[in-house]
């Protein structure tokens, strides 16, 4: 199924349907040009208010009181509706409806919508929201105006209530100003609640791109506009945009997209690399170096330029990188040479990499922790297969955090005196419990008992906590034969002041 919260564009029609269907079936169909147009996963958002049940009998007639007199003016019928959310999903998008009340919520029901917004001034109508997660539909919710404590009983209600959800943030001034935007606040929204995906709701002027491009670098994955369509007698408020508008917001938020990068990794590609080793330094040599013999420092110098498969000085340089010559060398020859390295060199590779991995997780050891590499089958194939283990403590209780390098897999094997509970603190992780997979979200527990056959692996890397009764040294009992055959500290290494 697709993931209808992953790199979502909402098009909110609200009433600038202007009471009109057919308006409001034009709206849709010039959406639905942007959205092929551009190859994004989009939705066109309606709102649903059942007036009677919504507004109090004696202020329906009045005109003094804000919204109501609007609300009537551009109500639809429930079959004018109808011909809408047909519409929106024969133009191939997504249904998103906000409900206003709970006669509309039902109504959303009626309607198949696929998607249910909670509206910024529904964030804390409880009533509302029960009734909304009464349905199992998936909610997007806005935050404007909410604190982080509201906010938090927000997440706190649909998690204890299993609702695939998404949260957004959104400032409800009409249009809002760049400095009252504070779209820095999307960072903490994504670090408060991992595993939720986050967005952004905005308001601002229709002429003003600059704000989806910071939503997007910020980390946003839902982005939502209010989007109309200006004929004769229809004006747009100053916060909703018209079809080329809507356009170049589509594609300033694209082409930020395309700027951040995907997922957050490093993409290094091989133009980039021919690039910079047109600036590097190679190495040469600057006397005569005989076939077999090793390469130090007085026999060679660096220069620009460094041609393709030249060592350069930064490997020359390395901790620990030995060379020797496999030709003959003469004077002012590049030097094409592979290094030499040690264990220690990648030893030290590693525990850069899983200190890199603690820095991300907003976590910091001290230099005197004990860390202990298990490389079941040398630490040449490490990366493949083994973890990082930190000796936190090992007394009547102990604790470990275990690192997962991404793409790590730790084989499976079991304890006959040791029972655990693993906590998956950061990352991606799954654990293979007596042939079951069990893939863990951040934050959860999983229990092993004594004797439970157990392995885990990590795609993107994973930092987890094991408690459990005291460690006892060669209570690990692995299911391949050969791991089992290895004497416990062939299969170990330990680091101390790392």
């Amino acid at each position: 199924m697709t993931n209808l919260f992953k790199d979502l564009f909402i098009f909110e029609m609200a009433n600038n349907h202007q009471g009109q269907v057919k308006h409001g079936l034009k709206i849709i169909e010039a959406m639905a040009r942007i959205a092929r147009t551009h190859g994004i996963q989009a939705a066109v958002k309606l709102q649903y208010r059942d007036l009677n049940s919504l507004i109090h009998p004696a202020y329906m007639e009045r005109k003094d009181v804000k919204h109501i007199p609007r609300f009537r003016e551009t109500a639809l019928s429930e079959r004018d509706f109808r011909t809408l959310q047909e519409a929106i999903l024969a133009a191939g998008l997504i249904t998103v409806t906000t409900p206003f009340d709970e006669r509309s919520v039902e109504k959303c029901m009626a309607h198949g919508v696929q998607i249910l917004k909670i509206a910024s001034c529904s964030a804390d109508d409880w009533p509302l929201i029960e009734a909304i997660v009464e349905t199992g539909k998936p909610v997007i919710a806005s935050t404007g105006g909410l604190s982080i404590y509201e906010i938090d009983n927000l997440v706190s209600f649909f998690q204890h209530r299993d609702v695939k959800f998404a949260l957004l943030h959104c400032v409800g001034i009409y249009p809002t100003q760049n400095h009252q935007l504070n779209m820095g606040f999307l960072d903490r929204l994504i670090r408060r609640y991992p595993g939720v995906p986050i967005g952004y709701s905005g308001h601002e002027a229709p002429e003003n791109l600059d704000v989806v491009v910071v939503a997007v670098s910020r980390g946003a994955t839902i982005l939502e506009r209010h989007v109309g369509l200006p004929a004769e007698s229809i004006t747009l408020n100053a916060y909703s945009m018209n079809p080329e508008q809507t356009d170049a917001w589509v594609a300033a938020a694209l082409r930020a997209k395309a700027i951040v990068g995907p997922n957050g990794h490093k993409q290094t590609s091989q133009s980039e690399i021919d690039s910079l080793l047109s600036l590097k330094r190679g190495v040469y040599a600057s006397n005569c170096i005989k076939k077999g013999t090793p390469i130090s420092r007085d026999q060679v110098f660096f220069a620009m330029p460094c041609v393709p498969g030249q060592t350069t000085s930064g490997n020359f340089g390395q901790l620990r990188a030995s060379f020797t010559a496999s030709q003959d060398y003469a004077c002012n020859e590049p030097i094409m040479e592979q290094s030499e390295l040690d264990q220690m060199v990648e030893i030290r590779r590693i525990i850069h990499d899983a200190k890199g991995m603690l820095f991300e997780a907003n976590m910091v050891l001290t230099p005197d922790d004990q860390i202990e590499l298990s490389h079941h089958f040398g630490i040449e194939r490490f990366r493949q297969t083994g973890a990082l283990i930190v000796n936190v403590v090992n007394r009547e209780y102990c604790k470990k955090l275990i690192i997962v390098l991404p793409g790590q897999r730790h084989p499976s094997h079991r304890h006959k005196l040791k029972e655990e509970t693993f906590q998956l603190i950061w990352g991606d992780l799954e654990v293979m419990l007596n042939g079951i997979p069990v893939k863990m979200k951040v934050g959860q527990k999983l229990l092993v008992e004594r004797g439970a056959w157990h392995g885990f692996s990590s795609l993107e890397g994973a930092i987890f906590e094991e408690v459990s009764t005291t460690h006892v040294q060669g209570d690990s009992y692995y299911e391949d034969a050969k791991i089992s055959r290895l004497d416990p500290l062939q299969r170990k290494t330990v680091v101390e002041g790392w």
